[in-house]
């Protein structure tokens, strides 16, 4: 089988790697980067699973009969706190597409504010914890899980459930 995924963050491509690597030997995964359609922050459980399918389709359509992947991360309002939310997406090259969602945990209120002001969780994540590139590795759920869970595992978890639903679907 082959398999793009649309995107090169490393959290989310290893995620791809290790559960297609684990359902899937020998099939193949390429990167690239494609467009989400959403913002660059996106809010809401709609808009971030909107920006993992058109993650997906755009790259499926990037490469004629592969498997597109699509992962978005996104932060959504429950009551008065904010919460991380993670989104995935499997388009087919028939064009049917398979979605899930990940865990959430709620964001402190100060990142909140900021991200509330138009401002993108990874920079102010970096700029909170003084360090670089922290949604290319543990990501702020790692941050704020004390490392228990990093991205690229929620990320797993959410190509689990899309490649379960596959598996399901065409008994693969």
């Amino acid at each position: 089988m082959k398999f793009i995924i649309g995107s090169t963050n490393q959290a989310k491509v290893k995620a791809a790697r290790t559960v297609i690597e684990s359902h899937f030997p020998g099939s193949e995964l390429s990167e690239m980067k494609v467009p989400s359609g959403v913002k660059d922050q996106p809010f809401g459980d709609e808009e971030t699973r909107t920006g993992a399918l058109n993650r997906a389709t755009n790259a499926a359509n990037e490469l004629g009969g592969t498997i597109g992947i699509g992962l978005e991360g996104g932060v959504r309002i429950v009551g008065d706190e904010m919460f991380v939310c993670n989104w995935g997406a499997l388009v087919l090259p028939s064009g049917k597409s398979f979605t899930a969602g990940g865990a959430q945990i709620p964001l402190p209120a100060e990142i909140a504010n900021e991200l509330q002001n138009g401002r993108e969780l990874g920079v102010v994540v970096d700029e909170y914890f003084k360090a670089s590139g922290i949604r290319q590795s543990e990501g702020a759920i790692g941050m704020f899980t004390a490392q228990t869970i990093t991205r690229d595992k929620l990320f797993e978890h959410v190509m689990q459930l899309l490649i379960g639903q596959l598996k399901y679907d065409t008994n693969a």
